[in-house]
């Protein structure tokens, strides 16, 4: 019998990011697995995240499969319930026949991931090492990146290196007594537990707390946040090859890999 679908995406999603590779407290993988087949739907939808606005466009699409970044499960759940938006929509693509596919922290620390497509934004790299590598894994494995400039960089001149990378007109900076880089830490998403006890000039990350700022400026990192999800929503353009070239191994009908057009930071800059 030949692998349905959703079968198809998490053979491919491991290939790509082995699910080992996730954090222990991570929840990864086929989290949702519809009974129903949905007729001709044969695309894949990418999103950072699963709010109502991309389950409704999924359920508008011939989608069968979303491959949702965050976890739209991670807590143990008593209940699914319709007065939960989130639930609301796990409920709904299940019943549409849409499964879901969570690969988070794998793709983070994997090689050539989430982290690896953030150090893309410098050109001046002379080395680049995790931060929390992953024992018996390919080199180049783990969580987070510390990443070694060639030459020491104005901080300010990484401003727009940064905002175009990630296609942001503002970020939000802390700054330190050291006022050239050499060394940078970056962390995708929320970096509070990764980089408190690293040693860069500059930590770089979506989201820290007030304190977590303070701290590291008083230990003389200057800090660069974009907020949590700007950090990570364009590696899907590289996730969306990667997967679409998978898909294409493994003999099964062919199918259409697409990035939300709905999926977006909840947080504006006015």
């Amino acid at each position: 019998m030949a692998a349905t679908i959703p079968r198809r995406v998490a053979a491919a999603m491991e290939r790509i990011a082995p699910l080992r590779l996730a954090e222990k407290w991570d929840n990864v993988g086929l989290l949702i697995e519809s009974p129903v087949t949905r007729p001709n739907a044969r695309q894949i939808l990418l999103t950072i995240d699963l709010t109502t606005d991309v389950c409704e466009e999924a359920i508008s699409r011939p989608v069968s499969a979303i491959v949702a970044y965050h976890p739209p499960l991670f807590k143990p759940l008593s209940s699914l319930r319709l007065d939960n938006p989130l639930q609301t929509s796990l409920l709904r693509c299940a019943a549409s026949g849409i499964s879901i596919f969570s690969p988070h922290t794998s793709v983070d620390a994997m090689k050539g991931g989430v982290n690896d497509w953030l150090v893309k934004a410098f050109q001046n790299v002379e080395s680049v090492t995790p931060i929390e590598p992953k024992i018996q894994e390919e080199e180049g494995t783990g969580i987070g990146r510390l990443v070694s400039l060639k030459q020491p960089s104005l901080l300010e001149d990484l401003f727009p290196l940064i905002k175009r990378h990630l296609g942001l007109q503002h970020i939000q900076v802390a700054r330190s007594p050291i006022s050239h880089v050499k060394s940078i830490a970056i962390c995708a998403g929320s970096g509070g537990s990764v980089l408190k006890d690293v040693k860069a000039d500059l930590l770089w990350t979506g989201e820290l707390s007030h304190h977590e700022v303070l701290a590291a400026v008083a230990k003389g990192s200057n800090v660069i946040l974009c907020g949590h999800s700007n950090t990570e929503r364009g590696y899907l353009a590289e996730l969306k090859a990667v997967l679409e070239d998978e898909l294409k191994k493994d003999g099964g009908e062919e199918l259409e890999v697409h990035q939300s057009t709905r999926d977006r930071d909840p947080l504006d800059v006015v």
